[in-house]
């Protein structure tokens, strides 16, 4: 692992890389205080395993701290840090000085949207955020990642970041990264080392608290009286905390909610003796989502459209939606090479699916025209393939998808349904079954439509080589979400897929 104090010298080594590697390498930045902990560690590991190289930059940053403080007694251990992050798989560790980042005198500032400042944290510490996101603002700049990483904890500063990368058009993804707890439930912070035993005890009753207000979400109470009601009441049974702030927001906006309709965003700010701790829990008031990634061939098409009309929900036909965009191509008369001109036309494009009984296909219009046939055709299957590998195409329908996500009773698939559209999903199915299978499966679909000539080994060939491009690809790479339940069906018949498939839903839903 190399480590950088000077932005010549990183940006230097990056570009290399580039050089090297090929510009299509992705880098993933996971931006820290140092003090590295476990949450860190699931940064940096999940940065490791979806990008190839990842950059660990360690920046007391001054301006995020108010004048009565903690800057100077921030718990520093650099050396520690560089070989945690080593071992949690960062190749490069960018740990510049205040200076070299600018210094802090007529600093330019990255001011985010008051709306976003004048609320839960940002009320206690007014020049906080716009401290993170100029810092923030600089390490997109000096790194240029593909992938930024950040915890959930620090909510407001996700969704500021959010709106910051939005805002100014940063080509970079935010991915937002589970909360890491202790075996109590207290949330993983730097500042967890400034706890007595105690305190730690004393503590681990803020996620109790919370818990209840899902308890009580979960009874299908969604008024915000109800839900803050039951958080303090759990909370004063620990008198030695002292509660800053409470609050119900929406999770994007941060604007308080009276009722959940969608999501909402629980947000508690606690003192234990005089340490400031952070929490949060998200309630989402929709029906599951049920994910179903996999290689080429699995029968994940088949099984998802069963799935769904067993539940009474969505079938969500990603596929259609990508012809689509290929018939959209052909329509306007464009080169497929021509990504400028597809990414203006798509960036334009209204996509809405429809609903069919089976047998039908999925219906979908493109700009209030239905063209649930036309894109069926033996021109558009052999365009979609290469529309569906551009970047611009993959942006604008994986946002249409997850629209159709907000109120959930959908089930969806593809190589990156569970990983990249809906990395909240309640359920997650990896559906897989050997390459020899898949052939053999293939082989006998060619035969029902006559055609005899094709060879088992080619398919088995073909079917490897597809399998290695989807797993290696830049954009939206098949892999299985580590949350994932696989199921290998070999042996399996469709209507024994669905069962499992149906009974690990029931039991996630159930769960929750």
């Amino acid at each position: 692992m190399r480590c950088f104090k000077t932005i010549a010298g990183l940006r230097t080594y990056l570009r290399s890389y580039l050089e090297q590697e090929g510009q299509q390498k992705k880098i993933g930045l996971v931006p820290t205080m140092g003090a590295l902990h476990r949450g860190h560690g699931s940064l940096i590991q999940r940065a490791a395993l979806e990008t190839d190289l990842v950059v660990v930059s360690i920046f007391v940053n001054p301006l995020q701290f108010g004048p009565q403080e903690d800057f100077s007694q921030y718990p520093r251990s650099f050396e520690q840090d560089c070989q945690l992050a080593s071992d949690w798989g960062a190749t490069v560790v960018f740990a510049p000085t205040a200076e070299e980042m600018g210094g802090l005198t007529e600093k330019s500032l990255v001011i985010p949207p008051s709306s976003l400042l004048n609320c839960l944290c940002g009320a206690y510490r007014p020049g906080h955020f716009p401290g993170v996101a100029t810092i923030v603002s600089q390490l997109f700049q000096i790194v240029q990642p593909t992938v930024a990483y950040f915890g959930e904890k620090d909510a407001q500063q996700l969704a500021i970041i959010r709106r910051l990368v939005k805002d100014l058009n940063f080509p970079v993804v935010i991915q937002g990264c589970p909360i890491v707890r202790e075996a109590s439930g207290l949330a993983l912070s730097s500042r967890n080392q400034y706890l007595s035993e105690t305190e730690q005890g004393d503590a681990a009753n803020i996620y109790r608290s919370l818990q209840m207000a899902s308890q009580v979400f979960q009874q299908g109470k969604r008024e915000r009286d109800a839900l803050l009601t039951s958080v303090q009441k759990q909370l004063a049974l620990t008198p030695n905390l002292q509660l800053q702030y409470l609050d119900l927001v929406d999770p994007t906006s941060l604007q308080s909610l009276d009722r959940i309709t969608e999501a909402g965003l629980l947000a508690i700010a606690v003192y234990a003796g005089k340490t400031r701790l952070i929490d949060n829990l998200l309630l989402r008031n929709r029906q599951a989502i049920i994910a179903i990634d996999g290689p080429a061939g699995a029968g994940k098409s088949t099984v998802t459209r069963r799935v769904a009309d067993a539940l009474g929900f969505i079938y969500l036909d990603t596929g259609a939606m990508y012809r689509a965009i290929a018939w959209l191509v052909l329509q306007a008369g464009l080169n497929p090479q021509e990504e400028a001109a597809i990414a203006e036309l798509v960036s334009q494009a209204q996509i809405e699916l429809i609903s069919r009984p089976a047998p039908q296909l999925t219906g979908v219009k493109v700009n209030g025209l239905d063209i649930s046939d036309a894109i069926r055709t033996p021109e558009v299957t052999a365009l979609v393939s290469a529309i569906a590998a551009q970047a611009a195409v993959r942006e604008v329908l994986v946002k249409t998808q997850q629209t159709y996500g907000k109120q959930g009773g959908l089930v969806a698939e593809g190589r990156d349904i569970g990983t990249n559209v809906f990395p909240d999903a309640e359920v997650k199915i990896f559906l897989t079954a050997s390459v020899l299978e898949r052939a053999r499966r293939r082989l006998a679909d060619f035969h029902h439509q006559g055609q005899t000539e094709i060879d088992l080994q080619e398919l088995v060939q073909e079917i490897a080589q597809r399998d290695q491009l989807d797993s290696s690809r830049n954009l939206a790479p098949l892999k299985k979400a580590e949350d994932a339940i696989e199921i290998q069906t070999d042996h399996l018949t469709i209507k024994e897929v669905i069962t499992q498939i149906l009974t690990v839903t029931r039991e996630k839903t159930q769960e929750a």
